[in-house]
């Protein structure tokens, strides 16, 4: 393979992410971002399996990107995603109930729950309706606001929100902007802002020059674009569709209809179901369903 000096593998990529979250320095200084909390309260972070327990084979598999706990028991899970994930929200709230769940074993009392985080790093607009780059969700009491618990909460960070100057003092936004970097530069740049982001792009560097850790990278980079290629296309037949199938019954919103049932076309067939029982679920012919999936 021919060396390429300005290379330099990117953190949206979720391969390059867990790679990254392997260094215990870059992970006491993101989580300490993310926390709020001076990385001196962070003593002791360990990398837990990222594959959650099946209690039996008809329970759904849990695999996550990155699964930490803390010195104090509390876990926090981490997952970059990049193309757009239609359900997000209730896949964050099955993993986030998965963990939170799991830390007990039969017959164990409820006061030995601790904390559980999800941190979702999005690359791309979750929540179209305003401009707040970064979120915290709690449960809470709808009349007075009031917090019901902190137990279990999520953390949305939309990295195509974040602004061009980052003027902010919080230290989660540098870290939004170093994992929206797209060229070395930027991450270099980006390394002179603290000591954990420079650790970031020491590891990142590094990662960068495995020649063995560059073609799983590479691999895993064609097969996100390739995704979201087939996706683009996808959407456009559907949206084709639409408009055809809108014109023939003198709907005007043809288009917005195709996209909306090209995307449960994919959900239902990623839920492993056949054209034929898509097509009954979605009113359509299964010739219909084969040719938003296949282009045939």
């Amino acid at each position: 393979m021919r060396k390429d000096d300005n290379f330099i593998m990117l953190p949206t990529v979720d391969f390059c992410f867990a790679g990254l979250m392997e260094n215990a320095r870059v992970r006491k200084g993101f989580l300490a971002a993310v926390m709020k909390v001076s990385p001196e309260k962070i003593r002791e972070t360990v990398l837990l399996p990222t594959i959650l327990k099946r209690e039996s084979e008809d329970d759904k598999l849990g695999i996550l990107d990155v699964r930490v706990i803390m010195e104090d028991g509390a876990q926090v899970d981490i997952e970059m995603q990049v193309a757009y994930f239609a359900h997000w929200d209730k896949r964050v709230l099955f993993y986030l109930s998965r963990i939170y769940a799991g830390q007990l074993k039969k017959g164990e009392p409820y006061d030995r729950l601790k904390k559980c985080i999800h941190v979702s790093i999005l690359d791309f607009v979750y929540f179209p309706n305003d401009t707040e780059c970064c979120r915290t969700i709690h449960f809470r009491d709808d009349k007075t606001g009031e917090v019901y618990t902190d137990l279990m909460e999520i953390q949305i960070l939309e990295l195509k929100k974040l602004p061009e100057e980052v003027k902010s003092s919080e230290d989660v936004l540098a870290w939004m902007k170093f994992f929206s970097g797209k060229t070395k530069k930027e991450f270099e740049d980006m390394a002179k802002t603290n000591e954990y982001i420079g650790e970031a792009y020491n590891t990142l560097l590094e990662l960068s020059a495995d020649e063995k850790r560059r073609m799983e990278y590479e691999a895993r980079e064609k097969a996100l674009r390739d995704y979201n290629s087939q996706m683009q296309s996808a959407f456009k037949r559907g949206e084709e569709q639409g408009e055809r199938r809108g014109e023939e019954r003198g709907e005007k919103r043809g288009e917005l209809r195709g996209i909306e049932k090209t995307r449960r076309i994919f959900q239902l067939h990623g839920q492993g179901k056949e054209p034929g029982e898509i097509a009954g679920i979605c009113g359509m012919t299964e010739k219909e369903v084969e040719w938003v999936l296949f282009g045939e």
